[in-house]
């Protein structure tokens, strides 16, 4: 029979904020109970035993102590849950999710050692020359990894502006280099070299390591635990923070994955989920009516922003348009704006901030109304219920309120948007049972499933895996999934 109750997943439904759910911390937290430790039984380091050395009636004191503290806490948690009415999420959501990532992470996905190799070599080379170019630049040769000597460098020697101090000095953190790249060709080449160095230490270095021997294949981890909103995280290799776009090497790194022989990988994307729940939940008339007409969001808000015609749009008009409308998800204020977009003033921001709410005038509503559920209960609750709470609004210092009110304007629509997924992973793992030879679901990122399918049965899945997602939850506004399949997760053609 499947897993029935997990007190780690329920204690982070009803606290996700926090991240102790272990159970020597629940047992500590909630029953006053210090459990014994494993390293009583076995020690550690060098002069650790195996369990099987252990005798037997401390052995059995050790297990029977795991149960029963686990059998308590389960009674506390399941009123818990009862009171704060998150049975629904817990035994129609998290509980069944269980069962679907243990297999996600069983079956992995095959990953292109040779091709990394090769990557890994041509990021050395680059390194190598941007190094020689760093040091041309500085007249001297130093340490590039070292902030300190870096703002020698960069503030005493080259006379750059100095912009926001820290403890250590002037910061030379990536966004405050950002504004100094016009000031001197050094700085685009420190960002560079920083960006190279880190995605081969993360990536190309780091991802032939996790190769299961066995398997041939990587096994992620997926956390169900962790994210505040719900989402899902991974570890060992982290896929939430593999670059998508961009040039260069970064956008490579998918290319790695691929599908076995004979098999293709086909992902399904949700196409602008947030924005879509966003129209959702506030009811915007204007938001609502652009997604019933299937037109294409950032340019509907552009053309609103800057008072053009549609021949009139430019690209550029669009980015900024799309750099706002996710801004308003994440309550980003005039300052956050003018910060992210180079050569806006905190007048304009303001300025565009004023015309998207009047252009969309529910969303102002809603968020505002998350405000104040915020405010007055420390807690934000999303359609289906799931809650999280924010004791921060309790604080005397306004910057972590801020903070915390931020957090809270962007939990119905992120954590919402991670409960579809959710629900469709579920449908859809009822849907695979049994033909495993033909499909497997592999891998979840963000809002796109990756799966593992025969050649000839790529289009048959795509159509029956499509309805379970764009019906996992029924919105106002149309869901739209998007499917592309290729040889490796990085070059795909839609279908």
């Amino acid at each position: 029979s499947p897993i029935y109750f997990d007190t780690m997943i329920a204690s982070y439904l009803l606290n996700a904020g926090t991240r102790q759910h272990s159970l020597d911390a629940l047992a500590f937290n909630m029953l006053g109970y210090q459990m014994q430790s494993i390293t009583e039984l076995i020690g550690k380091g060098k002069s650790q035993i195996s369990m099987k050395d252990v005798p037997v009636e401390k052995v059995s004191w050790y297990a029977s102590e795991d149960a029963d503290i686990t059998f308590r806490i389960k009674r506390i948690l399941e009123k818990d849950l009862q009171t704060e009415k998150l049975e629904k999420i817990f035994y129609d959501i998290e509980m069944p999710l269980i069962e679907v990532l243990a297999k996600m992470e069983r079956a992995g996905i095959i990953v292109d050692v040779k091709f990394l190799e090769n990557l890994s070599e041509q990021a050395g080379t680059e390194l190598a020359k941007l190094e020689k170019s760093i040091y041309k630049h500085a007249g001297m040769e130093f340490n590039i990894n070292s902030p300190k000597q870096l703002q020698e460098i960069l503030f005493d020697k080259l006379g750059l502006t100095t912009g926001k101090k820290n403890k250590t000095g002037i910061s030379t953190a990536a966004r405050e280099l950002d504004r100094l790249k016009d000031e001197h060709p050094i700085v685009a080449d420190i960002l560079s070299y920083r960006e190279l160095a880190k995605l081969k230490s993360t990536y190309l270095d780091s991802l032939p390591l996790l190769v299961n021997n066995r398997t041939g294949r990587i096994h992620t981890n997926y956390n169900q635990i962790i994210a505040a909103t719900g989402r899902l995280s991974s570890t060992d290799p982290n896929l939430q923070n593999i670059p998508i776009k961009g040039e260069g090497m970064g956008s490579k790194v998918r290319q790695a994955f691929v599908a076995k022989k004979g098999y293709k990988l086909l992902a399904l994307d949700y196409s602008q989920i947030e924005l879509r729940i966003v129209a959702h939940l506030s009811g915007d008339k204007n938001m609502t009516e652009i997604f019933n007409k299937g037109e294409d969001i950032h340019s509907q808000t552009a053309l609103a922003l800057f008072d053009v015609k549609e021949k009139d749009l430019t690209p550029d008009m669009r980015r900024y348009a799309k750099t706002v409308n996710f801004g308003i998800l994440y309550g980003l204020s005039s300052f956050g704006f003018a910060d992210r977009i180079s050569g806006v003033s905190v007048g304009e921001a303001k300025d565009f901030i004023d015309k998207y709410f009047a252009t969309f005038p529910q969303v102002g509503d809603f968020l505002e109304k998350v405000k104040m559920q915020v405010r007055e209960d420390a807690q934000v609750t999303n359609q289906i219920g799931r809650v999280r709470k924010f004791p921060e609004m309790k604080s005397s210092q306004y910057f972590i309120r801020q903070a915390a009110e931020r957090a809270a304007i962007n939990f119905p629509i992120q954590s919402l948007s991670a409960d579809i997924i959710k629900i469709a992973m579920i449908a859809i793992h009822k849907t695979l049972e049994g033909h495993e030879d033909e499909i497997q679901m592999l891998l979840q990122v963000h809002d796109e499933l990756v799966f593992e399918v025969a050649e000839d049965k790529v289009n048959l899945w795509a159509d029956k895996i499509k309805p379970l997602m764009e019906n996992a939850i029924k919105l106002s506004v149309p869901v739209i999934v998007e499917a592309k399949t290729g040889n490796n997760w990085g070059e795909m053609e839609k279908i």
